[in-house]
């Protein structure tokens, strides 16, 4: 919760600020009980003009007390909002700036749900605190204060119940924090069922399995309902007990009122005043009980949160001492590279090759080979156990990320379009004019299509581009990787959807007018690749063969095994 709370600090003077205000409408809120005694006992009998006047002053009071609780509401409403959009803010750019690993030590669906789950719960937690943590224990020390000056002995009775409802209240909430913490587990759970779900429902409606997906959800949504019930127990079971200590001191306090009177040692005004404060004490309890209940799901939260916030970065810019430059001629080289991505057996091993500027690489391989991982090291999504990358002679660990990313253009495997205009998820923020848009899409074969939609470049695509097909997907994709000019270009099976015909005219486009440019491309196709100056055949993270078409079809049996496989060794042009 440290994390968290230190948010409040730029809202300090505010929070103090709404405090007083507070203080001073629930003190007002406390005169009225007292003052109607003093009424009861001493003005009641005497003119009406006095009865008016303390009349008047009860009236006062209650305004009061509304008035300043109101502003103090308002200004705690307005803190605890500014205060979870800071949080929010920071959590989601947190979110884009973790590593590759740590995404997946989070996943993706727990990251949603701390994003949206957890500071809506944070939320509820401070808004209650900012407006009531200050009236419940001003109401509960005034009201003590003010009972025991009226009747001391009266007010023992109060004492006596204190220490049970304080037990109840730190076990219920020592417990429920764990509980809360497991709930959101299983809230993460149901998420990432029902985002895979909502991104695979057309297969899930071709193959017929809608009713096995909602066997799955149900048994999320059925772990989640008993973690639910284990913690609302838990949980509920904090007002009944705590309306049950709450009612015997009331009861108590009926009971030896009705002797005290009857011995002239208290007065009926002083018993009904009492009766008034045990209420308001009654209700500041509840209260203090509803924030307490309301912390164990603000703590859970809270810690899953911090998890994310306090994360250390893992992919930081190193010193050239450690990772000194080399001298070569090459754009790109990869030395003796070795990764894991769990550290259990090498997904890449011992991997070197060089790739001259404007140069072009393929990778090609069987699914699983590595050749998406080769991407993943190249774009520094994770850092090389073994070896080193460099591009223009410097280890990439090496140079300034904004730099680095600078470099590339790329359209991936799991690349996304977002609702918005096909120009706009060309341009994907940057600076770019519609001139450099429409070149783009141009060089990628996307122009004809995007010009045959009514409002052209000005369609707006559906959430994941639902609304076109897979290769005008892809063909807007490779536009977007296009368009900035990329130093290198990485076209990671990006063209699977394409016919043979639209691909070889794309590489084609490619080799006349990013002369400059360094590509890479991984594919499964050998007519993707074939062209490649470079070309690296993957099996099981190991390079088995490495060359041109011609050399491979020679050397290399699993390349020529592919090709025959294809189209017979034959290719369109």
């Amino acid at each position: 919760m440290k994390t968290v709370i230190g948010y409040m600090k730029e809202f300090y003077s505010k929070i103090l600020l709404g405090f007083g205000i507070k203080i001073i409408g629930t003190v007002a809120e406390l005169l009225i009980p007292f003052i109607l005694s003093h009424v009861l006992a001493n003005i009641v009998g005497k003119d009406v003009q006095t009865v008016v006047m303390w009349g008047v002053l009860m009236m006062v009071c209650a305004t009061a007390s509304c008035v300043f609780n109101v502003i103090a509401n308002r200004m705690a409403t307005g803190v605890s909002r500014n205060f979870v959009e800071n949080l929010r803010r920071d959590l989601f750019s947190k979110t884009l700036r973790l590593s590759a690993a740590q995404t997946d030590k989070f996943t993706i669906p727990s990251l949603e749900s701390r994003i949206t789950t957890d500071t809506y719960n944070v939320h509820g937690f401070f808004t209650m605190m900012l407006r009531m943590g200050a009236r419940s224990p001003i109401v509960l020390v005034g009201g003590i204060i003010i009972t025991l000056i009226m009747d001391a002995y009266l007010a023992l009775v109060m004492f006596a119940v204190l220490p049970f409802i304080f037990v109840t209240v730190l076990f219920v909430s020592k417990k429920g924090v764990k509980l809360y913490k497991k709930v959101q587990h299983s809230v993460d759970n149901m998420i990432r069922i029902v985002r895979e779900d909502s991104i695979g429902i057309r297969v899930i409606k071709a193959l017929s399995k809608g009713d096995y997906e909602h066997r799955r959800y149900e048994k999320a949504n059925r772990t989640l309902i008993k973690d639910e019930i284990s913690a609302g127990i838990v949980m509920g079971s904090s007002h009944p007990l705590m309306n049950f200590f709450m009612n015997a001191g009331i009861v108590g306090v009926v009971a030896l009122s009705s002797g005290r009177v009857a011995d002239g040692l208290s007065s009926p005004e002083t018993v009904i005043a009492f009766m008034q404060y045990f209420t308001l004490l009654s209700m500041a309890m509840m209260t203090i009980t509803r924030m307490f209940v309301m912390y164990t799901k603000a703590a859970a939260s809270a810690q899953r949160i911090e998890e994310v916030l306090t994360s250390e970065e893992e992919i930081t810019v190193q010193s050239k001492d450690t990772y000194p430059d080399r001298k070569t001629d090459a754009h790109i080289v990869f030395d003796n590279v070795t990764f894991s991505y769990k550290g259990r057996r090498n997904n890449l091993e011992n991997i070197s090759f060089e790739v001259k500027k404007g140069g072009s690489l393929g990778i090609i391989g069987a699914t699983g080979s590595g050749k998406s991982t080769v991407i993943k090291l190249l774009l520094r999504f994770y850092d090389v156990n073994k070896g080193g990358i460099y591009i223009d002679g410097e280890d990439i660990r090496t140079i300034d990320k904004v730099k680095l990313y600078e470099k590339f253009g790329s359209a991936l495997q799991q690349d996304f379009l977002y609702a918005d205009t096909v120009e706009e998820n060309i341009k994907f923020g940057r600076e770019l004019s519609h001139d450099d848009v429409v070149r783009a899409a141009k060089i990628a074969q996307a122009d004809d299509f995007i010009n045959g939609f009514p409002d052209k470049y000005e369609h707006i695509l559906a959430q994941h581009g639902t609304n076109i097909s897979g290769g005008q997907k892809q063909r807007i994709l490779i536009s977007r990787a296009i368009a900035g000019n990329p130093e290198i270009l990485i076209l990671d099976d990006s063209s699977s959807a394409l016919d043979y015909k639209t691909d070889a005219t794309l590489r084609r486009n490619l080799k006349e007018t990013m002369a400059d440019t360094t590509v890479v491309t991984v594919a499964q196709r050998v007519s993707s690749v074939k062209d490649s100056d470079l070309i690296i055949v993957l099996d099981d993270g190991k390079i088995i063969g490495m060359g041109k078409h011609e050399e491979l079809l020679e050397n290399c049996i699993e390349y020529r095994e592919i090709s025959d496989s294809q189209m017979g060794g034959a290719f369109v042009e």
